[in-house]
């Protein structure tokens, strides 16, 4: 039998911290080495972090990444170590995984297939290669390739499998959504029992900018069976052994024919073969198998996905702290109980603003909530400023009736406390909108839209709604009052006013927005899923109307399939309005 001790290395990299990265690369190689890995493999761009943008444009940049590369390469002496990292070869920089062994670079694989659709560019930075090496490592033919490559059912995976792999290291930066760590497992053990092969798939993890990186490491057998499974949102090493010689024996014994013909594999790349070390069987000792993680349930994997790209954010960023704004409303509640959770009460802030038409309900629901949490929470009035402002403006309105413009000036004076107090004590704003709003325009530029990182940005109110009552089981200690739970949603920026006074029931409104904004539905397919006409209409409109505020607003965490900003683009000057083409 002969055994591959393999071990993947999910790691959390920062963008641009080159040498930290390599720094912690070095030090995980170490602790696989230790445990008598034969290979340990990091991720996609795990030098460089990902994604890097535009800093591959910056020969500087690339010149540093390559240093950093050497020493990571030399810290292979006794494992062979498999990372990403850009690679510029003449003028053509390539999304690679340079190979190293022995404390010497022995090769490179180029990403084959680059992808540039929702928040992908990488056509705009790299080339892609046709070259598909397999290298033999401890006496296993290993294929190397990157994160979409092995998406494709003829692709890299079917041409390393006839040039001989018996195990493929697939490197990845794959970003969370809901459910995609389930769209993952189900496309590798097709991928691996289609080629009667053993796949690890070590992915990334942390949040950059709005993505964040779930990791959920796996490993398939040549039958498309779990071997092994990381944790979500966590650093991790992953060790194990793994018998080469049965992926030889279900080849030998299945009587079907590869169904791939040579020529089609040709048409896709090369497949070479590099000898780099015989195999040598392990000393005597206990065999290691892998460890499977269960999964998080929907709810607290969404947030703790909101948890990681908050802490990762702010603490990436460079900020010492953030300041909230506690309105009394849900929408405020959940977003300081995420920021707790990730940055601790010690580093977070809130701020109770009344104005008029604030209600002492709204104080009460507050300050329980900074309570809960342990947190400070400050009050300061806005009625004087309001007045202030109103006063100065009463010449230049004088004959007009209020209207939402005396309504945002409430919201834009809450956010010049917010960016003074960001100012003076180097505490970042996180803004508190949900998607519901964000998508229809509820919501005021320079106002509640005013901050650095907005925490739910992506997170529907009927979602929130749900998020909020999970919290409240964590731990047994509730958080968010259920007086905040069950009251109806309201700005308090005239008397009695509630959201629905705007738009539709949440409800109703939710599902028509993931018809039209996730997934591009016409109007007649989303009134034929029983939407009110009324509700579609207004929605279609609400939204269309908005994208200019959308543009302007602070980077959110992506937990959808397609969020705003970096998934879904639009011009902001656009005439075309979708109509009802069915009777």
């Amino acid at each position: 039998m002969r055994l591959f001790r393999l071990a993947l290395a999910q790691i959390n990299p920062t963008v641009g911290d080159l040498e930290g990265n390599a720094a912690k690369a070095i030090e995980y190689a170490a602790k696989a080495a230790a445990q008598g890995a034969d290979l340990v493999a990091f991720p996609e761009l795990a030098l460089t972090g990902y994604p890097p943008e535009d800093l591959l444009l910056k020969s500087q940049f690339l010149a540093d990444a390559e240093k950093q590369l050497e020493r990571v390469v030399a810290a292979s002496k006794d494992i062979a170590i498999v990372i990403g990292t850009p690679h510029l070869e003449g003028s053509e920089l390539y999304n690679a995984a340079a190979i190293a062994v022995g404390g010497e670079l022995v090769g490179y694989y180029h990403k084959m297939y680059l992808p540039n659709y929702g928040v992908f560019d990488e056509e705009r930075y790299f080339r892609p290669s046709h070259q598909c090496p397999v290298y033999v490592i401890n006496g296993v033919l290993v294929g190397v390739n990157i994160c979409e490559d092995v998406w494709y059912p003829i692709g890299p995976v079917s041409v390393q499998r006839a040039g001989g792999a018996e195990l493929i290291v697939n490197i990845n930066a794959s970003p969370y959504y809901q459910g995609r760590g389930y769209e993952r497992q189900q496309m590798l053990s097709t991928r691996a029992s289609d080629n009667e092969i053993l796949i690890a798939y070590v992915n990334t993890v942390g949040g950059q900018d709005e993505l964040v990186f779930d990791g959920q490491t796996m490993v398939m057998d040549q039958h498309g069976a779990l071997l092994a499974r990381g944790p979500q949102f966590e650093e991790a090493l992953l060790v194990m052994d793994l018998d080469a010689d049965a992926v030889a024996h279900t080849r030998l014994h299945d009587p079907r024919p590869h169904r791939e013909s040579p020529s089609i594999i040709a048409e896709v790349g090369v497949a070479e073969v590099h000898h780099v070390s015989n195999y040598r069987a392990q000393e005597p000792g206990q065999v290691i198998h892998g460890t499977i993680c269960e999964p998080l349930d929907p709810l607290a994997e969404v947030y703790t996905a909101l948890v990681t790209g908050t802490r990762d954010y702010v603490g990436k960023s460079g900020f010492g702290g953030a300041v909230i704004g506690l309105s009394g409303g849900i929408d405020s509640a959940l977003t300081a109980a995420v920021a707790v959770d990730a940055l601790g009460p010690e580093n977070v802030t809130t701020v109770f603003m009344p104005s008029p038409y604030s209600s002492e309900q709204s104080r009460i629901d507050a300050q329980e909530v900074a309570d809960n949490l342990g947190i400070p929470m400050h009050t300061i009035p806005i009625s004087s400023a309001l007045d202030t402002y109103l006063d100065a403006l009463a010449p230049v309105f004088a004959g007009k009736e209020p209207d939402t413009t005396e309504e945002n000036l409430q919201a834009r004076i809450r956010g010049n406390i917010l960016m003074a107090l960001s100012n003076k004590f180097g505490w970042l704003v996180l803004t508190t909108g949900n998607k519901s709003e964000m998508a229809t325009g509820y919501c005021t530029l320079y106002g509640d839209m005013a901050g650095g990182f907005a925490v739910i940005k992506d997170v529907p109110k009927t979602l929130v709604q749900r998020l909020s009552a999970h919290r409240n089981q964590v731990d047994g200690k509730t958080v968010i009052p259920e007086s905040i739970l069950t009251k109806p949603p309201s700005a308090e920026l005239r008397p009695d006013q509630k959201d629905e006074d705007s738009l539709p029931p949440y409800a109703d409104l939710d599902p028509i927005l993931k018809g039209y904004v996730e997934d591009d539905l016409t109007i007649d397919e989303i009134l034929s899923n029983g939407a009110s006409p009324e509700h579609v209409a207004l929605t279609v409109r609400l939204v269309d109307g908005s994208e200019y505020k959308r543009r302007q607003a602070p980077p959110g965490v992506k937990i959808t399939p397609r969020a705003f900003g970096r998934d879904r683009r639009l011009p902001l000057v656009n005439r075309y309005r979708p109509t009802q083409n069915r009777p």
